[in-house]
């Protein structure tokens, strides 16, 4: 299994050691022809505007656009802004997922949390049912899905924090800062 993470700028070295202690071969994705070979892409957390103004820079939007209709991508964070139809403001967008986001819907960095959620499709690669420890910094919330967008785990409040569209995957939170591997393990299978 080959998976890329994107590595213009974010928490990109943090996935990238997830990926590897579950055995996969890691590609830091920086031009388009890192993309090649591939099984999936994680776009990482970091700065949205910023990640996509790098990646129309180094020349990798449209690829990127292309890689996403015929494999799997993972958002977390600015990722899955960047995945999004629409966020409502003008930036560099990948729009592959039949979502809107509500960019830093939780207020600033201070405003940060942790919070245990359930996740029923985890039970996909973990018989064990329980919950999902997250880390939310400066996130963003998924404001509504289009059609063939499964919700895969929302806030008390019902405020959608994850989203699956096929093989596209978007999470406001931060599965690699948990220790919990089992976000990367489905993502993983949703590249096979």
């Amino acid at each position: 299994m080959k998976i890329g993470v994107l590595a213009l700028q974010g928490d990109f070295a943090e996935h990238q050691s997830v990926l590897e202690y579950l055995g996969a071969e890691v590609v830091q994705v920086r031009l388009p022809v890192h993309l090649a070979g591939l099984n999936g892409l994680i776009i990482p957390g970091g700065e949205s505007t910023t990640m996509g103004k790098l990646a129309e820079a180094f020349g990798l939007m449209q690829p990127l656009r292309q890689f996403g209709r015929e494999h799997a991508i993972w958002g977390t964070c600015a990722g899955a802004i960047l995945l999004a139809k629409e966020v409502g403001r003008d930036q560099p967008l990948l729009g592959l997922m039949d979502i809107t986001i509500e960019r830093n819907a939780f207020g600033r960095q201070v405003d940060s949390f942790e919070v245990d959620l359930s996740v029923p499709a985890l039970l996909e690669v973990d018989p064990v049912d329980r919950p999902y420890h997250t880390v939310f910094i400066r996130a963003p919330i998924i404001e509504s899905v289009g059609k063939g967008v499964e919700i895969l785990a929302a806030l008390e409040d019902g405020r959608i924090v994850a989203a699956r569209q096929g093989h596209l995957l978007a999470t406001s939170f931060h599965p690699e800062l948990t220790g919990d591997v089992r976000f990367h393990r489905y993502f993983m299978e949703l590249s096979k």
